[in-house]
């Protein structure tokens, strides 16, 4: 299964995740979102980062996630952390097209990105870690806190609400809406490219210097700051609580 569909758009290179049903974010989908991205940022001028209609990314795979040993999940948070710092550290922008849903992990990705759209509808974007039992990391947390504001992050976090897509624009966490799950993508290919029109290094030196917190922020992430995590992973609740979800998940399949 090849996870991803890759689509030039001129300059302006699509990577679409394209893992059935729910794009969700297991070790394979990582590995192969991580290397596309390296190589994208080294062959085109822009990156926009899409998913299926109707359905961005589900978030982590968490019924195969807690199949993991300890060993095995601090290796897939270690791909994870790495996947967002590649995003951080793109040389050239990325725009994320949220065709959908993106809850958790989904929306977790493109607070890395350099600019969201999202598409209208009956749809739900956010970090629900809370309500799934999960501390958000501090390098995620910052990360929201850098589009949202301290205040405003902190109420996200703690509640774990999933928003509206309106909502979601409002709090700061999307920048725009477009009307259809391709309208969206269209709408982020024409932001890279009207980026693209500026003068090139003007532009990308504002860029890096604008995002040089963002990329920072895992200089220094290592075991010390994962291993709280995988801890909290397997915390007795936590795990009771990411039991029911997957039992509820089958249920109504």
């Amino acid at each position: 299964m090849n996870l991803l569909q890759t689509t030039d758009h001129g300059n302006v290179r699509e990577l679409r995740m394209d893992r059935p049903p729910v794009n969700a974010l297991n070790p394979d989908l990582v590995e192969v979102l991580t290397k596309a991205l390296i190589q994208a940022g080294e062959e085109c001028r822009a990156v926009v980062l899409s998913g299926r209609p109707g359905l961005f990314s589900a978030g982590l795979d968490v019924p195969e996630l807690l199949h993991l040993d300890r060993a095995g999940m601090s290796h897939f948070w270690k791909s994870f952390f790495g996947l967002l710092a590649v995003v951080a550290r793109c040389p050239v922008p990325v725009a994320a097209a949220i065709t959908g849903h993106s809850p958790a992990g989904g929306a977790v990705l493109s607070l890395y990105c350099d600019y969201r759209v999202m598409s209208r509808g009956e749809f739900r974007f956010g970090l629900n870690e809370t309500r799934v039992g999960l501390v958000v990391p501090a390098v995620i947390q910052s990360a929201l806190v850098r589009l949202t504001g301290p205040h405003r992050a902190e109420r996200l976090l703690v509640g774990g609400e999933l928003l509206s897509p309106e909502a979601a624009l409002e709090a700061g966490m999307l920048d725009a809406l477009a009307e259809d799950p391709e309208a969206t993508v269209q709408h982020a290919i024409a932001w890279c490219r009207d980026l693209d029109a500026l003068p090139r290094h003007a532009m990308l030196g504002n860029r890096a210097m604008r995002r040089r917190d963002l990329a920072s922020s895992f200089d220094a992430l290592g075991e010390a700051e994962i291993s709280p995590f995988v801890d909290g992973w397997f915390q007795e609740d936590t795990q009771r609580v990411l039991h029911e979800l997957v039992a509820s998940l089958k249920a109504r399949r």
